[in-house]
């Protein structure tokens, strides 16, 4: 694979004979372009969870709301991932991202603006009538951003399916995967700074501490209310400055990306016959699509477990910046990025090591590694259950190990369907899986604002212990694929 392409990648690779391999120089730079492509979605994306906590401060926001926001924009997100995985099979890759992320960054500067706009529309800066527009208001720019945002993922799974060989993609795209945790881990850690450094100091005026005491329903000494009024406004921030940092990532995108090898004049992968290579109609694509994705048990039950895992890891990611911030820990916002950062960390770890002994170990059966992750996550999720209050550090390693063995699923699910179904439904099948996923905000949304709502302590006290029920289901779900054909390629 050294022939000269007629676009040169940035940098150069040597191959044995010591001369530039294109293909391989044109291969990591989609990987690593592509990683960095995506990260930057979670800029525009994961920002709202840390606003979450001083929008309920600030405006009395409650849990209910919330999650209801959120089961919605999971919910829409799952669909647009659905959609958008069958139109990538189909479109360039670039322009798919470009357009998704430029939406996601015009939304994001616009929700700066949202109690701006909801002063406007309801006649009142505070009380039921702004929070009832805020609230719609909110849902609305959000769900319009999910929208956007499942133009991520879809195009860069085709990307890699068309760059990597079937028998690297676990590797490969485990590597790839850590993009998820790169970008949530730093969309953390800067939205923590945000909240904890920037804002109005408003803690000198009574009638603001003591509203928003009033709102947390704490007293007005407690520290969840002072920090809050020292940084009044701070989760607009949270807004602006991802997007702008998408911007850029919009120009980085169109700069460095490019479709499929033969869009740059390269061959295409060896190894990868389809049934569609020579005759590859629209009729025939809906028919091999529809055959092989979604009359196919193999991709339902990988879409399944996702499922599960998803419900784990968002019970975590969704509303732990809450529960670390205002629940008995009373973490900083800064402690409480830097807490959920560690689970990203742990989260890239496991899924390099996941990825490496998928390909090394399991002679690329990605499904093998899915089930044994999913009991060990379930064992440290026991644990922190187990775990005594007051000892925050074990706490984090636990949280930090369970991060591990959980986002290996993460990365291998889309890889094994990928796999299966060849990289000419690769995408529509990862969409279906996202689809599934992302019905997990279901649960973790509008069923965990109401579940706290109505049990408060009792439910938060009990949640890693149902977490750990929900890791064993979904490993037990694709325990029936142990001995799966590693993928669907015919032989050449």
């Amino acid at each position: 694979m050294n022939d000269t392409p007629n676009v040169k990648p940035f940098f150069r690779l040597k191959g044995e004979d010591g001369k530039t391999d294109f293909f391989k120089s044109w291969q990591w730079q989609v990987i690593i372009c592509s990683m960095i492509g995506y990260s930057i979605f979670y800029f525009v994306r994961k920002n709202f969870s840390f606003a979450m906590p001083a929008l309920a401060a600030e405006y009395g926001i409650g849990d209910l709301q919330l999650g209801s926001i959120l089961t919605a924009v999971g919910v829409i997100y799952g669909i647009s991932k659905f959609l958008n995985g069958i139109l990538a099979d189909r479109s360039n890759a670039r322009w798919h991202l470009v357009i998704g992320l430029g939406a996601c960054v015009i939304l994001n500067l616009i929700f700066g603006w949202s109690a701006k706009l909801s002063a406007l529309i309801s006649g009142n800066e505070f009380g039921p009538d702004f929070v009832n527009v805020m609230v719609w208001l909110m849902a609305i720019l959000l769900v319009l951003n999910n929208v956007f945002q499942g133009c991520g993922f879809a195009p860069c799974n085709r990307l890699m399916v068309h760059w990597v060989p079937p028998t690297e993609l676990a590797t490969k795209m485990s590597i790839w995967n850590t993009s998820h945790s790169i970008g949530a881990g730093i969309v953390s850690v800067l939205c923590g700074a945000i909240i904890g450094g920037m804002g109005m100091n408003l803690a000198g005026e009574p009638a603001t501490v003591e509203r928003i005491a009033a709102n947390l329903g704490k007293a007005i000494d407690d520290p969840a209310v002072i920090t809050a009024a020292k940084h009044v406004g701070a989760w607009q921030w949270c807004f602006w400055i991802p997007a702008l940092i998408g911007a850029v990532g919009v120009f980085f995108i169109l700069t460095t990306l490019r479709d499929t090898p033969t869009s740059v004049g390269l061959p295409e992968l060896k190894g990868t016959k389809t049934a569609l290579d020579n005759n590859d109609t629209t009729a025939e694509y809906k028919k091999f699509v529809k055959k092989r994705v979604f009359g196919n048990p193999v991709v339902w039950a990988l879409a399944i477990c996702d499922l599960f895992v998803y419900i784990v890891r968002f019970a975590v990611l969704d509303w732990g910046p809450k529960f670390l911030q205002q629940g008995e820990t009373a973490l900083s916002p800064q402690l409480a990025g830097w807490t959920i950062a560690i689970f990203e960390i742990a989260g890239c770890a496991g899924m390099l090591a996941a990825g490496w002994a998928t390909d090394k170990l399991f002679k690329s059966k990605g499904q093998r590694m899915c089930l044994i992750e999913m009991f060990i996550t379930a064992l440290c999720l026991v644990g922190l259950w187990l775990l005594p209050k007051g000892h925050p550090v074990a706490m984090l390693v636990l949280l930090a190990v369970s991060g591990f063995f959980l986002y290996g699923p993460q990365a291998l699910l889309g890889v094994v369907a990928s796999n299966h179904v060849t990289k000419k439904a690769a995408s529509s099948a990862v969409g279906l899986i996202g689809l599934m996923s992302y019905v997990s905000t279901i649960f973790t949304g509008f069923g965990v604002g109401l579940l706290s709502k109505t049990f408060g302590n009792g439910f938060w006290n009990n949640l890693f212990l149902i977490m750990a029920g929900v890791a064993v289901i979904g490993g037990l779900i694709v325990l029936p694929l142990w001995n799966m054909k590693n993928n669907g390629y015919e032989s050449e």
